[in-house]
């Protein structure tokens, strides 16, 4: 059974930084693309970061330059560095995954992690 855990979410000041980390589990083949979603209160859920395995990454317009998605391969491991963090920015954040198992390629979520920013 693979799993993706998240972890690193909590509470910061507007201007504060965060760092997100997001590890899969299980009989892993290999790893496609990686991400980080969020979703906010009576919002929809919206793309923030994903990145390939080699390392090719796209952001959402409103994180550039502030946030950095990166991964471990060896640790089956994707983070999300977050700076300058804004109220705006508040929501749970998903980790997503294109994982080959032993029965194909299949698209993996974590459980979510909160992220408040606030004074």
């Amino acid at each position: 059974q693979v799993q993706l855990v998240e972890s690193g979410g909590g509470l910061v000041q507007p201007g504060g930084s965060l760092r997100l980390s997001c590890a899969a589990s299980g009989i892993i083949f290999s790893i496609y693309n990686m991400g980080w979603y969020r979703q906010a209160p009576g919002k929809q859920r919206e793309l923030v970061a994903t990145i390939t395995g080699r390392g090719s990454t796209n952001y959402a317009d409103s994180v550039k330059g502030r946030f950095t998605i990166s991964r471990d391969n060896a640790k089956n491991t994707v983070y999300l560095q977050m700076n300058s963090l804004k109220p705006e920015d508040t929501a749970v954040y998903y980790c997503n995954a294109g994982i080959v198992v032993a029965a194909g390629e299949y698209d993996y979520w974590g459980q979510g992690t909160q992220v408040t920013v606030s004074s």
